[in-house]
């Protein structure tokens, strides 16, 4: 596991992009009439043409962003393949959808459930799921069972041979964290060991069944199922929204706030945490998934998620700083910040480090999860 984006697929961060349905929308995005949910989203029959092309048209407005226009990933903060042969034979239609609706916490992966407070029900998360399993091979059954290896030994295979891309439990790395609860609470051991045993081609995730034992896979298997048996199944139950109206200048009667930026597009953390604690006047804007925004987010941040650009407007255009985050830790939030630039706002910039940086610093957080 020494590939730089080893295990791509687990996250499913469909960390997702801009552009809408255009065709029969039902009221949460997808076809009208649909009733799928996440768990029910598989169908013995292929998916109809024009529930895929539905999916489509989601998958650009809330994936491409991250996932790339083809689903091939890696078009921001390895957010990985979702279109790879082992990922869609070993990950089921209700896996998919579960990941869309709930996400990953504490990862760039938001959630889109609209139960979770996103913008997506489940006829269209079921559309997004027919747009992917039409890319590729349906889902199969995997062998094996449950793990069955030695899982001390399996930590030592895990410090030689995934540690160097997928970080610790403290430490990240270039590829995901595989310490990630409510990842390692969906993924199966038959999983696990599919994507050992195969890797994930054409990504840099190798195939491992001709370079470890199958008892040293086995291992390593049994010490990740391991960690994930002490976490629950991911929650979809329904969470709080965001407040209609929230005021969107923080500090209106305070200092302007002057910001030096790196590359005339960054501002570092501590810098806005310096300028909230001094009370200037200043926007933030939350670009992620409202679900997100619910979560934790900066305190008086507002929710503009990048899929919804009118929420844009409400920003004042005179002057005021605006500082854009995202999880990515500077795509989605980007894209906020060039929305603005091109409407002619001056002062503008992505928060340099992300939200999840910001949280790890134990800087000020609002929200349900902020402690």
């Amino acid at each position: 596991m020494r590939s730089p984006l080893g295990f791509a697929a687990f996250t499913l961060g469909l960390a997702l992009t801009l552009m809408g349905c255009s065709r029969r929308a039902g009221p949460g995005g997808g076809p009208a009439g649909a009733t799928s949910t996440p768990s029910a989203v598989a169908s013995a029959k292929p998916p109809s043409n024009e529930l895929v092309q539905t999916g489509a048209a989601l998958y650009l407005r809330y994936c491409e962003l991250c996932h790339g226009k083809d689903a091939t990933g890696y078009a921001a903060d390895n957010a990985p393949s979702l279109v790879t042969r082992t990922f869609l034979e070993s990950a089921d239609d209700a896996f998919i959808a579960k990941a869309i609706q709930v996400g990953r916490p504490s990862t760039a992966m938001g959630a889109y459930g609209k139960d979770r407070g996103g913008p997506l029900d489940n006829s269209a998360i079921g559309a997004i799921v027919a747009f992917l399993r039409a890319r590729g091979p349906a889902a199969r059954p995997l062998p094996g069972g449950p793990a069955h290896g030695n899982a001390a030994q399996g930590a030592n295979v895990y410090q030689t041979e995934c540690a160097g891309c997928h970080g610790t439990e403290t430490e990240r790395k270039t590829a995901l964290s595989l310490y990630n609860p409510e990842l390692l609470a969906a993924a199966s051991a038959p999983f696990l060991r599919y994507a050992v045993t195969n890797g994930r081609a054409p990504t840099p995730m190798p195939a491992f069944g001709g370079k470890l034992s199958p008892a040293a896979i086995e291992d390593v298997v049994t010490f990740l199922a391991n960690r994930g048996k002490g976490y629950p199944p991911p929650s979809a139950a329904p969470i709080g929204s965001v407040p209609k109206n929230l005021p969107v200048v923080i500090n209106p009667k305070g200092r302007p706030a002057t910001f030096t930026l790196r590359d005339e597009r960054f501002v570092p953390a501590a810098d806005v945490k310096k300028a909230l604690d001094e009370h200037r006047r200043i926007v933030i804007v939350d670009a992620r998934s409202p679900a997100d925004w619910v979560a934790y987010h900066i305190p008086g941040a507002i929710s503009a998620p990048y899929y919804q650009a009118a929420e844009l407007e409400r920003i004042p255009n005179d002057g005021t700083w605006v500082i854009a985050y995202c999880a990515c830790p500077h795509h989605a939030s980007g894209a906020v910040v060039d929305a603005l630039r091109t409407k002619g706002y001056k002062h503008t910039a992505v928060l340099d480090e992300g939200i999840l940086v910001w949280k790890s610093n134990g800087f000020p957080l609002e929200g349900e999860s902020a402690h």
